[in-house]
């Protein structure tokens, strides 16, 4: 488990992903992304889970944004 939060965690830095991308690339669900970066990680890799933390903390503050771009497609059909 160690080493898939610390695959999650590589892939994350990379493409600067969320977790629904981590979850989709890895075939695991967003609360064993969300469960593997928050606590795993921690234990496993502090300086790993560090940098994950930054992006994590940044897709919280967007994820709003993001929800009102999605609505907006979705009603003028795009």
């Amino acid at each position: 488990m160690e080493k898939r939060a610390c695959e999650l965690a590589v892939y994350m830095i990379e493409n600067n992903a969320t977790i629904r991308a981590a979850a989709k690339q890895f075939g695991v669900s967003k609360s064993t992304v969300h469960k593997d970066l928050s606590e795993r990680l921690e234990r496993a890799n502090p300086g790993l889970y560090a940098e994950v933390k930054v992006i994590l903390e940044r897709n919280k503050a967007e994820r709003h944004l993001r929800g009102g771009i999605a609505t907006r497609r979705k009603y003028k059909g795009s």
